[in-house]
């Protein structure tokens, strides 16, 4: 029946029971964060896939920062594919990795125009074909974009995901699929930009804010008891 969740990575079916634990999460993320997306600056679908790019290792807003001038002076994929290194290295120096990252998005924009023309297509196996854009990437510039149906997994989506108990897995490919099969296809492309805000907002690696966490009674995570505890003393 489409839009109803599959199997998970290991070929099991969810219960109902774990079905109506994942809505009450997304509904508490939802109430949350009722409108989200991501805080990388963009105006089309191949600026996001090279926002996306610069954004490793870095804050959005150093990136927001350099993007206005990446664009002014090169607007289209084909302009890009065709820049110097060496001034592109200037625009993006403050994003930290600037030489591969100038390499990865000049590789990007070549493949961009050589592959598809110019125009980005809106489409996971296609996305993933490009330079550079692995299924996080590509899952992120579908759902922000287009809207479409799409989970993309990083480091915050799998700590909180593995902290609720929704997946055990620690495989990004293999978490995607276990919040496709819990999640209705409609709700997947709200779901990441929720996780990853709840990640550094609450859910954090290193100091979780368990003791005011909305989520603490669906939550898994054996320390959190402790945490909550701790915070509260």
């Amino acid at each position: 029946m489409p839009g109803m969740p599959g199997v998970r990575a290991n070929g099991t079916a969810p219960t109902s029971r774990e079905r109506g634990k994942a809505r009450a999460v997304l509904n508490r993320l939802t109430e949350r964060y009722p409108t989200i997306r991501t805080a990388l600056d963009y105006d089309n679908a191949f600026r996001l896939l090279v926002v996306t790019v610069l954004s490793a290792q870095t804050t959005d807003e150093n990136v927001n920062k350099v993007a206005p001038n990446l664009f002014e002076r090169y607007p289209t994929a084909a302009d890009l594919a065709e820049a110097n290194p060496e001034d592109v290295e200037r625009i993006v120096y403050s994003t930290g990795f600037f030489r591969q990252k100038t390499k990865s998005i000049i590789r990007l924009a070549q493949g961009v125009e050589e592959m598809f023309g110019g125009e980005v297509p809106a489409d996971l196996d296609e996305l993933v074909k490009l330079p550079g854009v692995g299924r996080k990437t590509a899952s992120v510039v579908l759902a922000e974009v287009w809207d479409v149906p799409a989970i993309a997994v990083d480091t915050h989506v799998r700590r909180v995901t593995r902290r609720l108990g929704l997946t055990t897995e620690s495989d990004p490919v293999k978490i995607e699929k276990d919040l496709k099969s819990l999640f209705p296809a409609e709700t997947w492309s709200g779901i990441s930009m929720r996780m990853i805000q709840f990640g550094r907002d609450v859910c954090d690696a290193r100091r979780p804010r368990c003791g005011e966490c909305e989520l603490f009674s669906l939550c898994e995570w054996p320390d959190r008891i402790a945490v909550a505890a701790k915070a509260s003393r």
